[in-house]
């Protein structure tokens, strides 16, 4: 799956045309949903489960303590984590985030960040430095920018998982059991973040000190339609730090 992934990815990145981009990307979510959906269903039909097919908790790092706007970044990170259901808890700071669920959903949620957060830091600093933003402070503009690039491709992820679901389970006849197992796997994720998570609080993407730019976000939004996948790094694992 993360072979098929990766390679989906690259044909999004090496694209100029927009709605092939659009194609790739959902396509890329649409397998990981189906490759979820299919290990939900042999893991319910099976009589021993080994560790490696039971919910983990993964640490991935977010960004150096500090740093100016992590809050966009992990907001673009929890947004591709709840359309591939992975559960997160996020740090005071916003320097890293805990993620709750399958691994290969974690993998499949890791992949996605790893393009899309180098594309929105790139689409933001070309936004910046056409100077379109001004009179708005630089650094409101940014974390405008980016909440509304994160906020689009979330919802254009949770399209292409929602699809692909409904695909999985239009015919019971022929995918039998499916729904059930869906329903247990969502069951047992939440009773695995609700017995490992030390979580408390609430965790807000935006403060009361960011300030608002409805051109930024507009600037964001369009960016976040035309985002691509891409990237050939490491599907797996956690990501370190991102550089800035």
């Amino acid at each position: 799956m993360l072979a098929r992934i990766a390679a989906l990815l690259r044909q999004a990145e090496g694209t100029d045309n927009p709605h092939e981009a659009e194609a790739f990307m959902a396509a890329a979510q649409r397998l990981a949903t189906a490759t979820s959906i299919d290990l939900a269903v042999a893991r319910s039909h099976g009589a021993q489960r080994t560790a490696a097919q039971t919910p983990v908790q993964r640490t991935v790092t977010i960004g150096e303590a500090g740093a100016r706007g992590l809050r966009t970044y992990v907001q673009l990170f929890v947004l591709i984590a709840a359309a591939n259901d992975v559960k997160c808890d996020i740090a005071s700071n916003s320097t890293f985030v805990y993620a709750y669920g399958f691994a290969e959903d974690i993998d499949a949620t890791q992949a996605l960040y790893s393009s899309l957060v180098l594309q929105m830091v790139r689409a933001s600093n070309e936004y910046i430095a056409s100077g379109a933003h001004r009179p708005t402070p630089t650094i409101t503009a940014r974390i405008n920018f980016q909440l509304a690039f994160g906020a689009r491709v979330g919802q254009r992820l949770a399209e292409a998982r929602e699809q692909a679901r409904q695909e999985a389970t239009a015919s019971p006849a022929r995918h039998p059991g499916t729904a059930i197992a869906l329903r247990n796997k969502d069951l047992e994720l939440k009773d695995y973040y609700r017995q490992t998570s030390k979580a408390r609080g609430t965790w807000r993407a935006t403060s009361a000190t960011a300030g608002y730019s409805s051109a930024a976000r507009r600037a964001g939004d369009r960016a976040g339609r035309r985002a691509k996948l891409g990237g050939d790094g490491e599907l797996a694992g956690a990501r370190s730090a991102l550089e800035r």
